[in-house]
């Protein structure tokens, strides 16, 4: 099917015996048990309404068939802050696929907030797929983008935590077909609400028919997420006094105008000057009050008179102390959340360069995450583009006192974009800059920075291969726990090498890796100094599930166990595309043994 489109019923299930079928398929020669399996898959398919397309299958896909991704930190381009309490963000150089295949373990179910700004499809190269631009004649254009983005989203909702929210940017071109892929993939219970954002304050003279002048934002949610409402201290412009102790607040006529006349609201009281003021229309007809008298004399402190021209006029107070929050409305004009000129600007400020032709404003993102986050909740935007979320999210942490949000951002390198604006950007945000004025902006230093770059380990399944992985897997176990600073394990004096265990800790949390089964007696020696309240987390090579409890039996109250790979190959198997190949048959597995001599000011 060359163009996406909605399913309803099936055919086959009225005219053929899909059991019958199946069986003959499984009985046709000439097919690989790869190839069965594919037709099978189809024939199972049992769509009652939806949206149906080809799937095209991507080379960062298929490369996936073969390699396992892992992410390395790029230490010199690592930001660190001297305030203890900094929150740790990252960004990742990656085909987002790859990386989205590598946070399956790391946070699942662990991301309170996503913001996607995918390619809109416009076919104005925009949109990438398999290193080619689609643009408006391929045949195959919208199939091609549903394909790519199922792929991305179905990972997308696992990550997602219990309380977790997903707002994805997106025009006309494939607003439509998104969302019907997303009640399908999040489920239509999830959908929350389809947000207009009025992107432009000025329309496009040159066009023929209508000029648009707006995005949508899709929204989806889990069951514990609640929308938070606009906060009574964003005080609008309009309470634009304030009285003698300090609270805004602004006057509205205490006469009724041009409203249902009621004899009991007619009545007479004193300004300032003694005279006796009746509500009176401007043709001179009897008005009314908004007040009965009895609640005039109970809220006597709040009127105001003003006089003017005609005499006195009463007036009452309305102070904004008394707003209650309000509902978030799905139109969100330019003035109040930004536009795609107020983006441009305010990226050309801080890296002077424009080669983003329509960047999302950090305003923008800031309200998502003032409705949609706590303070202390985790961000990932796997379209990072020129890294608007991470500045938005460390911009709203630094006004909002106590706040440590962390922000993933993941994104290729092509053309240099992590490198010279992602990145660049959120450094300079870190450590302050010269706009293009001149003018030197202060730098929001109480943010820890990190770079990653995706690699990969062979997926076949030998024992070097698992051995690789393990030792390759540190920065991935340093993301998923939140640990950066190494300590050296030791035992009576002595520090093990590093490629037998590694420490990480941070005070209130603590993590031992051991890639080398031999070392765990030594290990276990020092954990039994540990305090008793305080739980290490402790990762250990093992060719299988079993992570050696027997040898840690002494101190097994203090441990968190957990078997490599084991662990990380599950977490994977959930979302890889099917290797080609068989797997092959894999080698015994051997400890490495251990030198039983110590050397004084040595590393083991």
């Amino acid at each position: 099917m060359l163009y996406p489109n909605v399913w309803e019923g099936t055919a086959m299930s009225r005219h053929i015996n899909k059991d019958e079928l199946i069986s003959k398929v499984r009985q046709l020669e000439g097919l690989t048990n790869e190839e069965k399996s594919a037709l099978l898959e189809l024939l199972n398919e049992k769509k009652v309404y939806g949206l149906v397309w080809e799937n095209h299958e991507e080379a960062v896909e298929e490369q996936l068939r073969e390699q396992l991704p892992v992410f390395r930190e790029v230490p010199e381009r690592r930001i660190l802050s001297d305030d203890a309490d900094a929150p740790n963000h990252i960004i990742i150089e990656a085909e987002n696929l790859h990386a989205l295949v590598a946070l399956t373990y790391t946070h699942a179910g662990k991301i309170d907030v996503m913001y996607l700004d995918p390619p809109y499809n416009t076919g104005n190269k925009d949109f990438v797929y398999n290193d080619s631009y689609v643009d408006s004649e391929d045949s195959y254009r919208h199939s091609k983008w549903l394909s790519f983005m199922e792929k991305r989203l179905k990972i997308a909702k696992s990550l997602l935590s219990e309380k977790g929210v997903i707002f994805i940017s997106i025009d006309d071109n494939e607003q439509a077909q998104l969302k019907l892929m997303c009640d399908e993939i999040f489920g239509g219970d999830k959908f929350l609400g389809n947000v207009i954002w009025e992107k432009t304050d000025s329309p496009r003279m040159d066009v023929k028919g209508f000029t648009v002048r707006h995005d949508y934002i899709l929204v989806y949610s889990n069951d514990e997420f609640v929308l938070k409402r606009l906060s009574p201290n964003e005080i609008p412009e309009h309470y634009n006094k304030v009285d003698e102790n300090g609270r805004r607040y602004y006057l509205k006529p205490l006469r009724l105008m041009g409203g249902h006349k009621s004899d009991s609201l007619y009545y007479g009281i004193q300004a300032p000057d003694g005279t006796i003021v009746y509500p009176k229309e401007s043709n001179g007809d009897n008005g009314c009050w908004r007040w009965s008298q009895a609640k005039y004399e109970a809220e006597i402190e709040r009127i105001e008179w003003i006089k003017g021209k005609k005499g006195w006029s009463a007036n009452f107070r309305i102070y904004a102390d008394n707003l209650t929050p309000t509902p978030v409305s799905t139109v969100w004009p330019f003035g109040e959340v930004g536009s795609t000129r107020t983006a441009k600007t305010e990226l050309s400020n801080i890296v002077q360069q424009s080669i983003f032709s329509y960047p999302k404003p950090s305003t923008l993102i800031a309200f998502i995450l003032k409705i949609a986050s706590d303070s202390n909740s985790t961000i990932l935007d796997f379209f990072a583009g020129s890294g608007t979320t991470m500045h938005a999210t460390m911009q709203l942490n630094a006004e909002e006192k106590g706040s440590h949000r962390q922000c993933i951002l993941v994104t290729n390198n092509e053309n240099g974009i992590c490198e010279d604006v992602t990145y660049e950007r959120n450094k300079r945000v870190i450590q302050g800059y010269t706009n293009s004025k001149g003018d030197q902006v202060a730098g929001l230093t109480g943010n820890n920075l990190r770079y990653y770059r995706a690699d990969f380990i062979s997926r076949e399944p030998s024992s070097k291969n698992k051995r690789d992985l393990v030792k390759a897997a540190t920065d991935l176990l340093c993301i998923k726990e939140n640990l950066y600073e190494e300590a050296n394990v030791t035992c009576n004096g002595k520090t093990l090498r590093k490629d037998y265990a590694r420490r990480f800790a941070d005070g209130e949390k603590e993590m031992i890796i051991i890639y080398e089964p031999a070392v765990i007696k030594y290990v276990v020696e020092e954990l039994k100094q540990h305090p008793k309240s305080q739980k290490v987390k402790v990762y250990v090579f093992s060719d299988g599930n079993y992570a050696y409890d027997d040898d840690f039996r002494e101190v097994i109250n203090r441990v968190e166990l957990c078997a490599l790979p084991a662990a990380i190959l599950h977490a994977y198997q959930r979302v890889l595309p099917r290797r080609k190949e068989q797997p092959i048959e894999q080698p015994e597995f051997t400890e490495t043994e251990i030198p039983a001599e110590w050397t004084e000011g040595m590393e083991l």
